[in-house]
Formats: C-alpha cells, sequence, structure tokens
C-alpha cells in the first residue's frame, strides 16, 4: 500500500473520530492542534529523530508524547491519534495525514482550495470577484491562497486541485501563438 493510501486512511480516522457527536474536539480543532504538533516536531531535531526512530522504546516516545500533548494543550482525542500513529511507525507521515485530512474535512464542507498567482497584489476587490468566478465555475465555495510570481507579465493563474485556469498575459500570448502557429 502506498505512503498516501496510508495517510489516506489515517486521516479518515482522524476525520470520522472528530466528527462523532459525543465528541467535544471539532474537526478545525484538531486541525489547528495537528499543525502546532507538526510545527513543534519540524523545530526540534532531537524530538523529531527521539520519536521517529526505531532505537527509542514505544515506552519512551509514549512518555515524550504524553509530555508534549500537555505542554501543547492537546485534546485526548489528538493526544490518543498521535500515540497510534506513533505506535505503527506512521509519525513520517504525518505532513501527508495532515494534508489528506485538510482535504477530506474541505471536501465534507463543499470547499474547494485554489492557488492564486499574480503579477501584482490583488487588491480585496479583485481578489472577492476572482473568488466569485470561481465559485461559479466549480459549483462550490473556495477559498484561495494569493502569491505574487514575478515571472508573469500580468494576469492571474489560478490552479484548483489538477486544474489550471491561465489568465496571465505570457498564457494568452502563448495561445495566441498555438492559434497563429496551427493554420
Amino acid at each position: 500500500m502506498s505512503n498516501l493510501a496510508v495517510a489516506n486512511q489515517y486521516a479518515k480516522a482522524l476525520l470520522d473520530a472528530v466528527s462523532a457527536p459525543a465528541t467535544k474536539t471539532n474537526p478545525e480543532e484538531a486541525l489547528a492542534q495537528l499543525d502546532q504538533f507538526a510545527e513543534v516536531l519540524k523545530s526540534s531535531h532531537e524530538l523529531h529523530n527521539a520519536l521517529l526512530s526505531p532505537a527509542v522504546s514505544h515506552d519512551q516516545k509514549q512518555r515524550v508524547l504524553d509530555r508534549l500533548a500537555s505542554m501543547l494543550g492537546l485534546a485526548g482525542l489528538v493526544k490518543n491519534f498521535l500515540m497510534v500513529v506513533t505506535r505503527h511507525r506512521r509519525l513520517n507521515l504525518m505532513t501527508d495525514v495532515r494534508l489528506r485530512f485538510q482535504a477530506l474535512l474541505d471536501e465534507s464542507a463543499g470547499l474547494v482550495r485554489a492557488r492564486v498567482a499574480a503579477a501584482q497584489p490583488l487588491s480585496d476587490n479583485q481578489k472577492a470577484a476572482l473568488e466569485g468566478v470561481l465559485a461559479s465555475v466549480t459549483g462550490k465555495q473556495v477559498r484561495c491562497g494569493y502569491e505574487v510570481d514575478g515571472a508573469l507579465l500580468g494576469g492571474v493563474s489560478v490552479r484548483v486541485g489538477s486544474t489550471m485556469y491561465d489568465g496571465s498575459v505570457r498564457g494568452q500570448l502563448d495561445g495566441l501563438r498555438r492559434r497563429l502557429t496551427s493554420k
């Protein structure tokens, strides 16, 4: 089974657990806590090595995770999830698990994410207009992440999932060149 498939299974399990009616932790809180844990893990090389090393016993890892969860104020469900992931030696997949958890959470909320690259920073009105157009094209609520790309001459390029919408000047010129040379 591929790492992405395994990460997807863990993400589904976590989403099912935090979506249960009796759960005190909502999915957004769980995501924020996973991010918090990942940031600490990333910032400490020693902690990262200790939790991923097969030379460190599971009991020692549990004690470290217990203390870390307490320091970070992690919900019991998130702490238990991290314990299971660590016990099954899948902590190295946490980045993929987090990404799949976010994708499943977005999907359940009818939300898609888009990456927008623009030649210049967009105004709030431009962002709102672009998000409105993307919502009508996708039929879903859209959350955009914006970045300025100095390589663009003008306009924007947008990636929603695996679909690319190129409204950049360069993209338009390339399209014009293809149409002119194909005749």
